[in-house]
């Protein structure tokens, strides 16, 4: 016997909602003249690929270029993508998917099963280099890890197309979130055919070919993106907005005073200033639970400082800090203070008592930092320097500089060092840093989306905190009937060893302009589209 899923719902209620369509405009509604939608970025898109793009905002372009086997609606449901719906076999270990026959590419050709074999077993691929290959490990995909290893050829991972509209993929262990993780950019489809003849340039705006609701027309790096409506597109006829436009603009005040002329349609609120915007635009400013979470990473690879691999100075720098004032003072937008890896959000997640954190107060961590430190030969006489890395942004430059003056009190001093984002990542992913801003979004609504990164497995462990126990927690939980009591131990021992430090967990916090429609507010994975959204007439 097989357990369907057709539109319902599944073990921990990842069904598929019953509207699979684009853009549903209530009856009576007055549409606007103009279906156009222009969004902030805060950095460069650094590609276009969904096999090689590891950034948020990369994935907010890249799900209205592409399609992938499932979306999600403004509730974080999932709803039919190129997949109509799939069925389980008993052990769960086998899915088949039943893909539409409707489903095109951009340049009119059919979308098949093929074209979702091609694009994993890309991503898996050695050769493609792809800082995402983990993700089929963590998908537990057949023989992810001996084909990224390149201990096996790419055909042997476990997935086979039965026939064009017919997908079949084999796991390792029954994970009953595995349809969740199939809305992630990495598992889009790809034109192997136009990739071939392209090579790197096939990404490039007027030859990237994908098959999601809108093509790529413009694309100037740091600049701006520009997507226009897909006719191919299967829900075309539904598909309302007909150009989506991204511009980059790096200083967020900036991007908020455009926000404010009437040049763009969502941004970002700066950190401080959401009260006074609430208060004075109360239909535009809204301030949502967001899977993402803030830390400082440290470096504790054989290139790190040699005073972070002692705990006890990983466990000083952190008690040091004081989130209330990064939250309450400094942001002011809803977010929460952070003393775990995983968001506060995450479906099922509790958080596991930490005396730290629960038992003391921010003095009393202070004198236990400096306790910390003196036993590790640091101190106000002898202060450890170390660097602090962040990417460009008021917000995280603001953030910087209260850590450092909250470390200076006992003993650390910080050299604060801005880098633009491409610089930011290639020198964390190098090892060229010793604490620097991070932030990890959650790929699905779950906790292993955040304690897998830490594994030694990991393409996103830049600190190389590698830690056999904690290795062995991550894969128990994976066979693990209930594996809340496992994420527990998990977060425990991360906050004994501290090779991060966490300081908030985001909220969305936004400017969206009073017509615009169809973006989620209650989807804790932010995942919008452009298809589903609609300008109303003012």
């Amino acid at each position: 016997m097989k357990l369907k899923t057709l539109l319902a719902t599944s073990a921990i209620g990842l069904g598929l909602a019953l509207s699979a369509q684009a853009a549903v405009v209530p009856d009576g509604t007055t549409l606007a003249d103009d279906q156009t939608y222009t969004f902030w970025l805060l950095d460069a898109i650094k590609s276009m690929d969904p096999q090689i793009n590891t950034d948020v905002e990369g994935s907010d372009v890249l799900r209205n270029l592409f399609e992938g086997l499932y979306n999600e609606d403004g509730n974080g449901e999932l709803t039919p993508g190129v997949a109509l719906d799939h069925t389980v076999s008993d052990d769960g270990l086998t899915y088949t998917f039943n893909l539409r026959d409707d489903a095109q590419w951009s340049n009119g050709e059919p979308v098949t099963a093929n074209d979702f074999v091609y694009a994993w077993r890309r991503l898996a691929d050695p050769a493609t280099a792809s800082e995402y290959a983990w993700y089929m490990e963590l998908m537990q995909v057949e023989n992810a890890p001996e084909v990224i290893a390149g201990e096996m050829p790419t055909d042997q991972l476990g997935i086979r197309a039965v026939d064009d509209h017919t997908l079949e993929v084999t796991i390792t262990t029954p994970l009953p979130y595995f349809p969740q993780m199939l809305v992630h950019a990495s598992t889009f489809p790809v034109p192997q055919s136009v990739i071939e003849a392209e090579g790197d340039n096939w990404t490039q705006a007027g030859t990237l070919v994908g098959n999601g609701a809108y093509t790529l027309t413009e694309h100037t790096l740091g600049e701006r993106v520009v997507m226009e409506k897909n006719d191919t597109y299967w829900d075309a006829e539904n598909t309302v907005m007909t150009e989506l436009t991204a511009l980059t603009i790096n200083d967020v005040n900036q991007a908020l005073t455009r926000y404010l002329a009437g040049e763009l349609d969502r941004v970002d609120i700066p950190a401080g200033q959401y009260p006074r915007l609430a208060e004075e635009y109360p239909d535009q400013a809204v301030s949502t639970p967001y899977n993402c979470s803030y830390i400082y990473m440290l470096n504790v690879s054989e290139k790190g400082p040699e005073a972070l691999k002692d705990v006890r100075v990983r466990q000083a720098i952190a008690y040091a800090i004081d989130r209330d004032i990064i939250v309450d003072r400094i942001l002011q937008g809803g977010q929460e203070p952070a003393y775990n890896w995983t968001h506060w959000a995450i479906a099922d997640f509790e958080r596991p008592e930490m005396a730290w954190a629960d038992e003391m107060d921010q003095a009393q961590r202070i004198e236990k930092a400096k306790e910390l430190l003196t036993e590790a030969g640091y101190g106000p006489d002898n202060p450890l320097e170390l660097s602090l890395q962040y990417n460009t942004s008021e917000d995280h430059e603001k953030i910087a500089i209260a850590a450092s003056q909250m470390l200076k009190g006992i003993g650390v001093n910080l050299t604060l060092d801005n880098y633009e984002w491409k610089i930011h990542t290639d020198r964390m992913q190098s090892q060229d840093f010793d604490m620097a801003r991070y932030a990890w979004c959650g790929d699905y609504n779950e906790a292993s989306t955040y304690l897998d990164l830490m594994t030694s497995y990991s393409g996103h462990n830049n600190g190389q905190w590698f830690n056999d126990e904690y290795d062995q927690i991550v894969a128990d939980s994976k066979k693990a009937e209930d594996p809340q009591p496992l994420y527990k131990q998990a977060e425990t021992l991360l906050s004994e060893e501290m090779p991060i430090i966490p300081l908030y967990h985001y909220a969305n916090v936004d400017m969206i302009a009073a017509d615009i429609e169809g973006l989620p507010q209650n989807n804790v994975n932010n995942t919008w589209y452009g298809k589903d959204m609609y300008r109303v007439a003012e």
